[in-house]
Protein backbone atom coordinates (compact mmCIF):
# COMPACT_ATOMS: atom_id res chain seq x y z
CA UNK A 1 0.00 0.00 0.00
CA UNK A 2 1.81 3.37 -1.00
CA UNK A 3 0.44 7.05 0.10
CA UNK A 4 1.60 9.81 1.70
CA UNK A 5 2.40 8.06 5.03
CA UNK A 6 2.68 4.53 6.36
CA UNK A 7 -1.12 2.83 7.08
CA UNK A 8 -1.65 0.53 9.92
CA UNK A 9 -5.00 -1.10 11.58
CA UNK A 10 -5.67 -1.98 15.02
CA UNK A 11 -6.73 -5.27 15.63
CA UNK A 12 -9.33 -6.76 17.95
CA UNK A 13 -9.48 -5.32 21.57
CA UNK A 14 -12.59 -5.27 23.38
CA UNK A 15 -15.37 -5.03 20.84
CA UNK A 16 -16.10 -8.54 20.88
CA UNK A 17 -14.55 -11.67 21.63
CA UNK A 18 -12.45 -12.69 19.15
CA UNK A 19 -10.42 -16.09 19.39
CA UNK A 20 -6.67 -16.52 18.09
CA UNK A 21 -7.87 -18.48 14.57
CA UNK A 22 -9.70 -15.42 13.75
CA UNK A 23 -7.09 -12.93 15.31
CA UNK A 24 -4.68 -14.53 13.26
CA UNK A 25 -6.46 -14.19 10.01
CA UNK A 26 -7.41 -10.60 10.78
CA UNK A 27 -3.63 -10.11 11.07
CA UNK A 28 -2.35 -11.89 7.61
CA UNK A 29 -5.13 -9.96 6.15
CA UNK A 30 -3.68 -6.77 7.23
CA UNK A 31 -0.61 -7.96 6.23
CA UNK A 32 -1.54 -9.26 2.53
CA UNK A 33 -3.51 -5.95 1.67
CA UNK A 34 -0.60 -4.09 2.21
CA UNK A 35 -0.73 -2.28 5.37
CA UNK A 36 2.19 -1.35 7.08
CA UNK A 37 1.71 -1.62 10.29
CA UNK A 38 -0.70 -3.85 13.21
CA UNK A 39 -1.36 -2.72 16.74
CA UNK A 40 -2.85 -4.27 19.82
CA UNK A 41 -4.31 -2.55 22.99
CA UNK A 42 -2.63 -2.99 26.29
CA UNK A 43 -5.25 -4.03 29.05
CA UNK A 44 -6.33 -5.87 31.32
CA UNK A 45 -10.06 -5.31 32.24
CA UNK A 46 -13.27 -2.78 31.17
CA UNK A 47 -15.54 -1.99 33.99
CA UNK A 48 -18.15 0.23 33.07
CA UNK A 49 -21.36 1.13 34.41
CA UNK A 50 -24.39 -0.43 31.52
CA UNK A 51 -21.91 -2.92 30.03
CA UNK A 52 -20.72 -6.18 30.53
CA UNK A 53 -16.88 -6.59 31.72
CA UNK A 54 -14.31 -6.68 29.08
CA UNK A 55 -11.03 -7.31 28.14
CA UNK A 56 -8.16 -8.24 25.49
CA UNK A 57 -5.69 -10.91 25.13
CA UNK A 58 -2.53 -10.10 27.12
CA UNK A 59 -0.79 -7.65 24.67
CA UNK A 60 2.83 -9.10 25.02
CA UNK A 61 1.76 -12.86 24.73
CA UNK A 62 -0.40 -11.59 21.61
CA UNK A 63 2.51 -9.51 20.18
CA UNK A 64 5.20 -12.48 20.19
CA UNK A 65 2.17 -14.97 18.23
CA UNK A 66 1.66 -12.04 15.80
CA UNK A 67 5.16 -11.83 15.30
CA UNK A 68 5.71 -15.28 14.69
CA UNK A 69 3.05 -15.63 11.68
CA UNK A 70 3.95 -12.28 9.86
CA UNK A 71 6.92 -11.50 8.05
CA UNK A 72 6.96 -7.44 6.75
CA UNK A 73 4.72 -5.27 8.57
CA UNK A 74 5.82 -3.65 12.12
CA UNK A 75 3.71 -3.86 15.01
CA UNK A 76 3.57 -2.81 18.41
CA UNK A 77 1.34 -1.90 21.60
CA UNK A 78 -1.50 1.01 21.64
CA UNK A 79 0.19 1.56 23.55
CA UNK A 80 2.15 -0.55 26.18
CA UNK A 81 1.16 0.91 30.26
CA UNK A 82 4.78 0.61 31.75
CA UNK A 83 2.47 1.21 34.85
CA UNK A 84 1.55 -2.82 34.66
CA UNK A 85 5.22 -4.35 35.59
CA UNK A 86 8.52 -3.60 36.08
CA UNK A 87 10.66 -1.90 33.69
CA UNK A 88 13.29 -4.62 33.29
CA UNK A 89 10.33 -7.53 32.85
CA UNK A 90 8.98 -4.92 29.75
CA UNK A 91 12.42 -4.55 28.09
CA UNK A 92 12.79 -7.85 28.04
CA UNK A 93 9.35 -8.53 26.85
CA UNK A 94 10.14 -5.66 24.21
CA UNK A 95 13.66 -7.29 23.65
CA UNK A 96 12.13 -10.75 22.63
CA UNK A 97 9.59 -10.04 20.52
CA UNK A 98 11.78 -7.46 18.21
CA UNK A 99 14.07 -10.14 18.14
CA UNK A 100 11.17 -12.44 17.08
CA UNK A 101 10.21 -9.93 14.65
CA UNK A 102 13.32 -9.55 13.00
CA UNK A 103 13.53 -6.19 13.69
CA UNK A 104 10.08 -5.07 13.28
CA UNK A 105 8.58 -3.66 16.59
CA UNK A 106 7.54 -0.30 17.33
CA UNK A 107 7.51 0.06 21.27
CA UNK A 108 4.29 2.83 22.14
CA UNK A 109 4.25 3.82 25.88
CA UNK A 110 1.94 5.44 28.07
CA UNK A 111 1.30 5.40 31.97
CA UNK A 112 -2.69 4.03 31.90
CA UNK A 113 -5.68 5.79 32.72
CA UNK A 114 -8.50 3.09 33.14
CA UNK A 115 -8.87 3.24 36.86
CA UNK A 116 -10.21 -0.40 37.23
CA UNK A 117 -8.39 -2.80 35.50
CA UNK A 118 -5.49 -1.54 38.32
CA UNK A 119 -7.93 -1.85 40.70
CA UNK A 120 -8.68 -5.18 39.90
CA UNK A 121 -5.24 -6.64 39.49
CA UNK A 122 -4.04 -4.73 42.50
CA UNK A 123 -1.35 -2.37 40.66
CA UNK A 124 -0.94 1.08 42.24
CA UNK A 125 -2.71 3.87 40.24
CA UNK A 126 -1.38 7.16 42.22
CA UNK A 127 1.28 9.17 41.02
CA UNK A 128 0.78 7.25 37.53
CA UNK A 129 3.40 9.98 35.82
CA UNK A 130 5.79 10.18 38.16
CA UNK A 131 5.76 6.12 38.62
CA UNK A 132 6.28 6.24 34.27
CA UNK A 133 8.98 8.42 34.82
CA UNK A 134 11.07 6.57 36.53
CA UNK A 135 10.09 3.28 34.38
CA UNK A 136 10.90 4.82 31.34
CA UNK A 137 14.37 5.85 32.11
CA UNK A 138 14.86 2.38 32.97
CA UNK A 139 13.83 0.57 29.99
CA UNK A 140 15.10 2.96 27.46
CA UNK A 141 18.28 2.86 28.89
CA UNK A 142 18.52 -0.99 29.24
CA UNK A 143 17.33 -1.02 25.48
CA UNK A 144 20.09 1.28 24.58
CA UNK A 145 22.35 -1.88 25.90
CA UNK A 146 23.70 0.16 29.20
CA UNK A 147 24.18 -1.52 32.36
CA UNK A 148 21.56 0.72 34.58
CA UNK A 149 21.36 1.57 38.94
CA UNK A 150 18.72 3.25 39.38
CA UNK A 151 17.56 3.80 42.60
CA UNK A 152 14.07 5.61 42.87
CA UNK A 153 10.89 6.04 44.81
CA UNK A 154 9.45 3.68 42.77
CA UNK A 155 11.33 1.64 40.74
CA UNK A 156 14.81 0.09 41.67
CA UNK A 157 17.32 -1.91 39.86
CA UNK A 158 20.71 -2.93 40.37
CA UNK A 159 23.22 -3.20 38.13
CA UNK A 160 20.62 -4.60 35.36
CA UNK A 161 21.79 -5.39 32.08
CA UNK A 162 19.66 -6.90 29.09
CA UNK A 163 20.81 -10.86 28.22
CA UNK A 164 21.20 -11.36 25.16
CA UNK A 165 22.21 -8.23 24.09
CA UNK A 166 19.77 -6.97 21.61
CA UNK A 167 21.15 -6.13 18.35
CA UNK A 168 19.00 -2.91 18.56
CA UNK A 169 16.69 -0.28 20.43
CA UNK A 170 12.71 -0.97 18.93
CA UNK A 171 12.06 2.92 18.17
CA UNK A 172 9.77 4.14 20.86
CA UNK A 173 6.36 5.94 20.69
CA UNK A 174 5.07 8.06 23.34
CA UNK A 175 1.18 7.81 23.08
CA UNK A 176 -0.17 10.96 25.20
CA UNK A 177 -0.32 14.61 25.22
CA UNK A 178 -0.12 15.46 28.36
CA UNK A 179 2.71 18.21 29.22
CA UNK A 180 4.68 16.37 32.10
CA UNK A 181 4.67 13.05 30.08
CA UNK A 182 5.36 14.84 26.80
CA UNK A 183 8.40 16.52 28.68
CA UNK A 184 9.74 13.11 30.11
CA UNK A 185 9.89 11.08 26.64
CA UNK A 186 9.97 13.94 24.13
CA UNK A 187 13.96 14.40 24.12
CA UNK A 188 13.90 10.47 23.44
CA UNK A 189 11.29 8.90 21.49
CA UNK A 190 11.25 8.34 17.90
CA UNK A 191 7.32 8.88 17.27
CA UNK A 192 4.03 10.57 18.92
CA UNK A 193 0.49 8.77 18.46
CA UNK A 194 -2.31 10.25 19.73
CA UNK A 195 -6.16 8.80 19.77
CA UNK A 196 -8.87 9.92 17.71
CA UNK A 197 -10.95 11.54 20.41
CA UNK A 198 -8.11 13.70 21.33
CA UNK A 199 -8.28 15.76 17.88
CA UNK A 200 -11.82 15.23 17.03
CA UNK A 201 -11.09 12.49 14.16
CA UNK A 202 -10.49 15.46 12.00
CA UNK A 203 -7.75 16.68 9.75
CA UNK A 204 -8.23 20.03 11.34
CA UNK A 205 -7.88 18.49 14.80
CA UNK A 206 -5.45 16.79 14.37
CA UNK A 207 -3.50 20.21 12.80
CA UNK A 208 -4.32 22.01 15.80
CA UNK A 209 -3.07 19.28 18.31
CA UNK A 210 0.46 18.89 16.12
CA UNK A 211 0.90 22.96 16.90
CA UNK A 212 0.40 21.76 20.77
CA UNK A 213 2.86 19.39 20.27
CA UNK A 214 5.54 21.13 18.46
CA UNK A 215 5.59 23.66 21.34
CA UNK A 216 6.03 20.60 23.79
CA UNK A 217 8.81 19.67 21.60
CA UNK A 218 10.45 23.23 21.63
CA UNK A 219 10.05 23.46 25.29
CA UNK A 220 11.56 20.18 25.35
CA UNK A 221 14.94 21.40 23.65
CA UNK A 222 13.87 19.31 20.13
CA UNK A 223 13.32 19.84 16.80
CA UNK A 224 9.67 19.75 16.11
CA UNK A 225 10.38 18.30 12.99
CA UNK A 226 12.65 14.96 13.53
CA UNK A 227 9.32 13.57 15.47
CA UNK A 228 7.22 11.27 13.25
CA UNK A 229 3.52 11.92 13.96
CA UNK A 230 0.65 8.90 14.05
CA UNK A 231 -3.12 9.78 13.99
CA UNK A 232 -5.54 6.78 14.65
CA UNK A 233 -8.32 7.27 12.80
CA UNK A 234 -11.93 5.81 13.68
CA UNK A 235 -13.64 4.46 10.12
CA UNK A 236 -16.82 3.07 9.63
CA UNK A 237 -17.17 -0.24 7.56
CA UNK A 238 -20.20 -2.05 6.06
CA UNK A 239 -21.75 -3.65 8.95
CA UNK A 240 -20.39 -1.20 11.57
CA UNK A 241 -22.28 0.87 14.24
CA UNK A 242 -22.51 -2.26 16.45
CA UNK A 243 -19.29 -2.56 18.26
CA UNK A 244 -18.75 0.47 18.24
CA UNK A 245 -21.81 2.91 18.93
CA UNK A 246 -21.82 6.33 16.99
CA UNK A 247 -21.06 9.04 19.67
CA UNK A 248 -22.38 12.60 18.36
CA UNK A 249 -19.87 14.87 18.69
CA UNK A 250 -17.23 12.25 17.40
CA UNK A 251 -18.70 11.31 13.63
CA UNK A 252 -16.51 8.14 12.04
CA UNK A 253 -14.89 8.37 8.74
CA UNK A 254 -16.53 6.54 6.42
CA UNK A 255 -14.87 3.75 4.19
CA UNK A 256 -15.67 5.57 1.03
CA UNK A 257 -13.47 9.02 2.38
CA UNK A 258 -10.81 7.19 3.72
CA UNK A 259 -8.03 7.88 1.07
CA UNK A 260 -9.13 11.75 1.27
CA UNK A 261 -8.43 11.63 4.72
CA UNK A 262 -5.57 10.21 4.58
CA UNK A 263 -4.00 12.88 2.63
CA UNK A 264 -5.88 15.28 4.50
CA UNK A 265 -4.21 13.55 7.71
CA UNK A 266 -0.59 13.89 5.44
CA UNK A 267 -1.32 17.25 4.71
CA UNK A 268 -1.93 18.05 8.65
CA UNK A 269 1.19 16.65 9.26
CA UNK A 270 1.06 12.64 10.31
CA UNK A 271 3.60 10.48 9.06
CA UNK A 272 1.55 7.53 10.12
CA UNK A 273 -2.19 6.77 9.92
CA UNK A 274 -3.63 3.81 12.15
CA UNK A 275 -7.26 3.00 11.51
CA UNK A 276 -9.62 2.07 14.23
CA UNK A 277 -12.18 -0.23 12.30
CA UNK A 278 -15.66 -0.22 13.30
CA UNK A 279 -16.51 -3.44 12.48
CA UNK A 280 -13.01 -5.24 12.92
CA UNK A 281 -12.79 -8.24 10.63
CA UNK A 282 -10.98 -9.75 7.81
CA UNK A 283 -13.90 -8.79 5.75
CA UNK A 284 -13.93 -4.88 7.19
CA UNK A 285 -9.54 -5.20 6.51
CA UNK A 286 -9.80 -5.99 3.26
CA UNK A 287 -12.88 -3.46 2.69
CA UNK A 288 -11.00 -0.61 3.71
CA UNK A 289 -7.42 -1.85 1.95
CA UNK A 290 -10.11 -1.36 -1.64
CA UNK A 291 -11.20 2.05 -0.16
CA UNK A 292 -7.68 2.63 -0.16
CA UNK A 293 -6.57 1.83 -3.54
CA UNK A 294 -6.86 5.54 -4.97
CA UNK A 295 -3.77 5.97 -2.71
CA UNK A 296 -1.31 3.84 -5.05
CA UNK A 297 -2.30 6.03 -8.08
Amino acid sequence: MHGPCRIGVQLPEVERVVRWPEYASIARAAEAAGFDSIWVGDHHLYREDGRPERAPWEAWTMLAALAAITERVHLGPLVACLNFAEPGVLARAAATVDEQSGGRLVLGVGSGWNQPEFDALGIPFDHRVARFEESFEILRRLLDGERVTVAGRWHRVDDAVLLPRPPRRPPLMIGSNGERMLAATLPHVEAWNTWFDDYGNTPEGFAALGTRIDEACSAAGRDPATLERSACVLVRLAGGGAERPAEPDLPPVEARSAADVVRALADAGADEVIFVCDPITEASVRELAAALEPLAT
